[in-house]
């Protein structure tokens, strides 16, 4: 487990708690859980983009990896079906219904080309759509992929994938793409 990693999940979890909490980063200029909470970046740290508010809580024992938010229209039966798929795979998931969907991708800064139907958050990094769970694992294991995307997508909504199977019809062939702020994408894996 990447320590830096952990520490800025615990520290954005205070500042979303509203706990004060004071920061010296590498260049020793000091950082408030409230600027945490207002900003993506730290002086010489590299901090999730995803809005404090949106993480889901952490612990010392990195517990927090198997713990998504998941936000959800609430007539969304295929979202459901994907939020069984995580739970059935261990993952823990807090669901959060909301009809309006599009202003949440926006502030989590989920690009147009990347948008499903439901947006999980796990660690302070985005997963779009039916992401397959152990896809979900890799990424997260991937100190690399971790370290360099905000997140992980499959856009669009594929037959087969978890969620959007439909009996007697083959699954489609697609992509879970990693993607940035800057427009950067690339294929994390297929299916």
């Amino acid at each position: 487990m990447n320590s830096k990693r952990l520490s800025l999940v615990a520290l954005a979890v205070l500042a979303a708690a509203g706990i004060g909490w004071t920061l010296t980063a590498d260049g020793g200029e000091a950082v408030t859980g409230a600027e945490m909470a207002s900003t993506s970046t730290l002086p010489g740290l590299s901090a999730p983009d995803v809005p404090a508010a949106y993480w889901a809580e952490t612990s010392e024992d990195g517990s927090h990896l198997n713990r998504m938010i998941v936000f959800k229209s609430p007539t969304c039966g295929c979202c459901s079906l994907w939020i069984e798929h995580l739970e059935q795979n261990g993952f823990e998931v807090e669901v959060r219904d909301d009809p309006a969907m599009t202003p949440i991708k926006e502030e989590m800064g989920v690009p147009r080309e990347m948008v499903s139907c439901h947006t999980g958050v796990i660690a302070g990094r985005i997963v779009e759509g039916h992401v397959p769970a152990e896809v979900i694992r890799d990424f997260l294991a991937d100190e690399d992929a971790f370290g360099r995307w905000a997140g992980i997508a499959v856009p669009g909504m594929p037959v087969g994938s978890p969620g959007m199977e439909v009996e007697g019809r083959p699954a489609d062939a697609y992509d879970i793409v990693a993607f940035d702020r800057e427009g950067n994408t690339a294929v994390f894996a297929s299916r």
